[in-house]
């Protein structure tokens, strides 16, 4: 077998052929003031979302920032590697469910059920995963939609779900015993820190040479079997990293609510991250936070509003699709390259 002396593949290079990967001076220098202009976008989100609790309702915030980790899980799968998934709810809410089982019937402490649920999604996805990624394009999508509708139909049936009423009540707890996370502002801070550790884990996995790997499979796979890699290896990692994250989404979601439903686990799920997905931009570290963002804050404004909010979306969608085919944040980045 052949061992492939490169850890790590740029997807131009690949495309192109060509054997260096360090470009011209002129895009050396576009890349780093991208990189500048994302630190300081980075450093100034990070300060709104510290003070953001002082001025806003922090459940609400709670709410975009676990969609957002949803949507930046997905898009490590999609956007990174190029597989369109309609099973993800089964990661996002089947987590839901062991964290809420896990911290209600057993009395787990919230991080230590928050991490069950992460590993259960992780467990979850590295079975469908298995099954999935021998199969490409639309019929990889659809295994991973018969799949979650599986998965649906056992969580409906399952004695400890309680089928269509859901685990209600999940107790919030104290976080290491000490921290009692019933106050807005500790829970909330807590929610912002599982965030910000699932969103450094993507962007390390994607700036990693797996990532550059993951990118080159995007790019060109038969280029990438020819190198020597194992494709099929790298698409499974990612998928299993991909659905630990959206597990970890999930579970931290059901501390935040203090229930887990069938809600989380439907299909309708899965369409709702990959709009989020595609409204940000694919393929952009920041894009999925910013459509997780824009999809939670119109369901919320019209959900009291005689305006149908799915039509709404849909139009706004659309409109994406027609106007800004990258997304928000990748025709934000397009025009600064340019």
């Amino acid at each position: 077998m052949t061992n492939p002396q490169v850890t790590s593949v740029e997807p131009n290079a690949i495309r192109d052929g060509e054997g260096s990967v360090e470009g011209s001076p002129a895009r050396q220098a576009g890349q780093r003031d991208l990189s500048t202009a994302g630190l300081i976008v980075a450093l100034i989100a990070l300060a709104g979302l510290l003070a953001a609790p002082f001025f806003f309702y922090p459940v609400f915030i709670m709410k975009v920032l676990c969609f957002a980790l949803f949507a930046t899980a997905f898009n490590l799968l999609l956007g990174y590697v190029g597989l369109l998934s309609f099973g993800h709810a089964a990661f996002f809410g089947g987590a839901a469910y062991f964290t809420a089982h896990a911290a209600k019937v057993w009395g787990w402490e919230p991080l230590s059920a928050i991490l069950l649920g992460a590993v259960g999604a992780g467990l979850i996805g590295l079975v469908v995963g298995f099954l999935a990624i021998r199969r490409q394009g639309i019929y990889f999508a659809m295994v991973t939609l018969a799949l979650s509708q599986m998965i649906f139909f056992i969580f409906l049936q399952a004695p400890f779900t309680h089928g269509e009423d859901g685990i209600q009540g999940v107790p919030r707890g104290h976080l290491l015993g000490l921290i009692d996370l019933n106050d807005p502002l500790n829970i909330y801070y807590f929610v912002l820190a599982i965030f910000l550790f699932g969103f450094f884990a993507v962007w390390r996995i994607v700036n990693s040479p797996f990532g550059h790997i993951l990118k080159a499979i995007r790019e060109n796979e038969n280029r990438a079997i020819s190198l020597g890699y194992r494709v099929e290896r790298y698409k499974l990692g990612a998928f299993v990293m991909s659905a630990a994250i959206a597990g970890l989404a999930g579970s931290t979601k059901a501390i935040v609510f203090q229930i887990a439903t069938l809600t989380d686990v439907a299909w309708q799920m899965s369409g709702e991250v990959v709009l989020m997905t595609l409204l940000g931009g694919m393929g952009t570290i920041f894009g999925p936070t910013v459509g997780a963002a824009l999809v939670v804050i119109m369901q919320n404004y019209f959900a009291t509003s005689d305006f149908p909010v799915t039509v709404l979306i849909g139009i706004i969608f659309v409109l994406c699709v027609l106007l800004f085919r990258r997304g928000i944040v990748g025709e934000a980045i397009r025009l600064l390259r340019r």
